[in-house]
């Protein structure tokens, strides 16, 4: 099991930076105005320079992607129900996203900021786990018609 989720862990570590700079083109998109930013400007800022802002930004991002990599386990613990599996999933992503998210100023720094990136956060994980709930009934459905 240690060796599983190291793999995990270590696998999704480019997949967490790459997923990083897709957000950085989003963001880019939506308050660049037609240029592409690294990082936002606050981070920039902060840090000092924008070097140092995509260095800090680029370790996040790959700590998320570990997060989420080393947390897919979970979805294999039999004794634990769906429903434990998706609580327990959500509460340990949402425990490093939602700082990581505020560290790198992809959400304002204030309650309704930090409220309306967690609903965002949180539609976008109930969107893909029901699209992975319907794939996966679809998938034993077919594998029960073919034992028949």
């Amino acid at each position: 099991m240690k060796k599983k989720l190291l793999q995990r862990v270590i696998s999704g570590l480019p997949i967490g930076i790459a997923i990083g700079y897709l957000i950085t083109i989003f963001l880019s998109c939506v308050w660049g105005q037609g240029y592409y930013s690294p990082c936002m400007p606050q981070l920039t800022s902060m840090m000092g320079s924008e070097i140092q802002a995509v260095i800090l930004q680029t370790a996040l991002c790959a700590l998320l992607g570990a997060t989420f990599g080393g947390a897919s386990l979970i979805w294999e613990l039999d004794r634990l129900s769906i429903a434990g599996q998706t609580g327990l999933y959500f509460l340990i992503v949402s425990a490093v996203m939602m700082p990581v998210a505020y560290f790198t100023y992809w959400m304002d720094h204030s309650l309704q900021g930090f409220l309306g990136y967690f609903c965002i956060f949180a539609f976008l994980f109930i969107l893909v786990w029901l699209m992975r709930y319907l794939i996966n009934r679809h998938t034993i459905a077919k594998i029960n018609a073919r034992l028949k």
